[in-house]
């Protein structure tokens, strides 16, 4: 793991703006970070945590993930994400279909409903109790206009081991009803979970420069200035490890040109290379 380590600081040091990172080989339990615990924007990574929130409320049956929600003309306004803000207002979907797009189009108007679904429930609370100490929800959708300076308490903030200690609660729950009953889910909907995780269909980052074919758990996300993609990486049908990857004051364009986005991308694709091949 040391000798990973350094690969990792290495691809981070290579470039103008802030990488940061958590890795855990999940056969030896050891974990790697580099600055894990400073807060983040989380942009969409932050779904993971709303989509377990919601899978709680199913399990103790208060959501029916059956039950049909109707896309509407008011949840699509300042929309920049999925497919569902395109769609005629009036056509319905059931909830459990709206998680599953939040997740893998990363879709917006599904995130609105379900939070609103979720009613009451303490995003921030639920974190706090699953040892999540350094995420913060502030906003169902992410504001429009945003300034390149923004302060990170401007928008939902998470952390690399804060998204690394879910999806390791979340990989374990599935086979572990214990650690299933920490996320307030059984054994069933942790899989659903993991399942939904790997329909993902934005795959530029952990994915991008793996074997075809390879199955990744994973959510990303774009924020103003940045792009992140958590999730656990399998080899012969068993996770193998997870990385969770935040890139920060990235510029709109690189030294040489090239858009700042696409260089964000590449690194956390060469951060999950260097793992997959060390691991």
């Amino acid at each position: 793991m040391r000798a990973l380590s350094d690969r990792l600081h290495a691809i981070s040091d290579a470039q103008p703006f802030t990488s940061s990172w958590y890795v855990k080989d999940l056969r030896s339990g050891e974990a790697i970070d580099r600055q894990g615990g400073e807060p983040m924007p989380s942009a969409s990574t932050r779904k993971v945590s709303i989509m377990m929130a919601a899978l709680r409320e199913a399990h103790a049956g208060r959501i029916d993930l059956s039950s049909q929600v109707t896309i509407e003309a008011r949840l699509q306004r300042n929309v920049a994400s999925g497919t569902y803000r395109y769609m005629t207002p009036g056509c319905a979907i059931s909830v459990r279909d709206a998680i599953v797009n939040m997740i893998i189009t990363s879709d917006n108007v599904c995130t609105q409903i379900v939070l609103e679904q979720l009613g009451p429930v303490d995003l921030n609370a639920y974190c706090r109790d699953l040892g999540m100490t350094n995420t913060m929800h502030r906003h169902n959708i992410p504001p429009i206009g945003l300034a390149y300076d923004h302060p990170v308490d401007a928008v939902t903030a998470t952390t690399p081991a804060d998204q690394g200690l879910l999806l390791d609660l979340i990989q374990r729950g599935a086979n572990d009803q214990a650690a299933a009953a920490r996320l307030g889910a059984s054994s069933r909907l942790c899989q659903f979970a993991l399942d939904v995780l790997s329909w993902q269909l934005l795959r530029n980052m952990i994915p991008s420069l793996l074997p075809y074919g390879t199955r990744v758990a994973s959510k990303s996300g774009r924020g103003r200035r940045g792009r992140m993609d958590v999730g656990i990486v399998y080899r012969a049908e068993q996770p193998r490890y997870i990385i969770a990857a935040f890139t920060d004051r990235v510029p709109e364009t690189m030294p040489d040109g090239m858009p700042g986005f696409a260089a964000a991308f590449e690194t956390v694709g060469r951060l999950s290379r260097a793992c997959w091949d060390a691991l």
